[in-house]
């Protein structure tokens, strides 16, 4: 019996025969589609069938596409975002920046402004530091003595007064603010023309119109300027703004509370008024002395009541005497000796009692005072300064 293999098993044309079978059928059909282009329809109708499963077989390639996508962008993002922070920050110093000299500009044109109005001559200074004196109210400024600075001279703002120039140093000079306990300003109200002081309360900020009795003429919302009478600060600077008033009838004055105008804790730049004393200066130290000798003079002649004091030469004597050695110089006395001189026997005369006369005197009494009476008497010898001040003059 004949053994065959199973259909499944059987060898049909050999695989070399095959390839070249299909090969040929290939480039045909290459052939006929670019010749003749009818295979366009197949094509379509094939790749549309196909293309589910197409779709699939891309899937896990879109997958992996889309993670790396991700985490690429992902990293850019971040990139992005740390390049958008930091401009962001840049920006913000920038803008903040340009709006301090923005500031700076409005504060300084300001003072410009103010400059024009006051009538002394101002140099502009800028705030280095507060003072480290934490139970005082003071500042640092740019500008010493080296700039024309001197204690004593106001310092304002735009607005008003915000202190005084109480320090100066050669390149930098201190200031006691307006609201500092220990400074006071003679100020005027603008609506009624009264007069006082306002006295600066620490760190509270606010000044105290202080010596204001208690039917004055004040109210709220009232504006203070300085009166000028001080020499220090000129007259119509504004200084403060009346807030609260408290009247009481058993006390003699109210209590009034102000508020300064000027920007005491804002503004950095400040005017310095370069103002001078309008006080009278002291006499000259030899001057001085010589009155304080010439007192002294006085008073001592004045004790010595007539005794022997020097007799002073006239300031032409000495060249009269050179031009003439034959005339004498003559000598004057002091004006606190003679009239010394001539007040002591008037007050001798007051302090002596005048002794009654008794008319029943004993003849021994009266003989002894005929005697007295006949003996001549011994002249007195006359002073210097007496006998100095009687002297005729003699003439050439």
């Amino acid at each position: 019996m004949e053994y065959s293999p199973p259909p499944l098993f059987k060898q049909g044309a050999s695989a070399r025969a095959k390839v070249v079978i299909f090969a040929l059928i290939a480039i045909g059909l290459l052939l006929a589609d670019a010749h003749l282009r009818s295979l366009g329809m197949i094509r379509q109708f094939v790749g549309t069938a196909l293309y589910p499963l197409q779709v699939v077989a891309l899937l896990p390639r879109d997958a992996a596409y889309m993670v790396g996508d991700y985490f690429s962008s992902l990293s850019a993002m971040q990139r992005e975002n740390r390049a958008l922070t930091q401009e962001k920050v840049a920006n913000a110093q920038v803008l903040q920046q340009a709006q301090q000299l923005s500031a700076e500009n409005a504060q300084l044109r300001k003072l410009l402004a103010a400059n024009e109005r006051v009538p002394v001559k101002s140099v502009l200074s800028e705030i280095l530091y507060d003072a480290r004196d934490a139970f005082t109210r003071k500042i640092v400024l740019d500008r010493g003595s080296k700039h024309g600075v001197a204690p004593g001279q106001p310092v304002i703002d735009d607005v008003g007064v915000v202190g005084q120039v109480t320090r100066v140093f050669t390149f930098t000079s201190e200031v006691t603010l307006l609201t500092d306990k220990d400074q006071a300003i003679p100020v005027q109200v603008v609506r009624s023309g009264l007069r006082s002081i306002v006295y600066g309360q620490g760190h509270s900020g606010s000044l105290d119109l202080r010596f204001m009795p208690v039917n004055a003429d004040i109210q709220t919302g009232d504006v203070l300027v300085t009166s000028g009478i001080d020499g220090v600060y000129p007259a119509g600077l504004s200084v403060a703004k009346v807030v609260q008033v408290e009247r009481k009838s058993s006390d003699a004055f109210a209590r009034i509370v102000c508020q300064p105008l000027a920007g005491i804790d804002r503004n950095r730049q400040l005017l310095i008024l370069l103002t001078e004393s309008n006080f009278p200066a002291r006499p000259a130290p030899e001057e001085a002395a010589k009155k304080d000798r010439a007192g002294k003079k006085a008073v001592a002649a004045m004790k010595d009541g007539g005794k022997e004091a020097p007799a002073e030469t006239p300031k032409d004597a000495p060249k009269d005497a050179a031009k003439d050695p034959a005339r004498e110089v003559p000598k004057e006395a002091p004006k606190e000796t003679v009239k010394a001189a001539a007040k002591e026997p008037a007050k001798e005369a007051v302090k002596e009692p005048v002794k009654p006369v008794s008319t029943a005197a004993s003849p021994t009494a009266n003989a002894a005072k005929d005697k007295t009476a006949a003996a001549p008497k011994p002249a007195a010898p006359a002073t210097p300064a007496t006998s100095a001040a009687v002297k005729e003059v003699p003439t050439p």
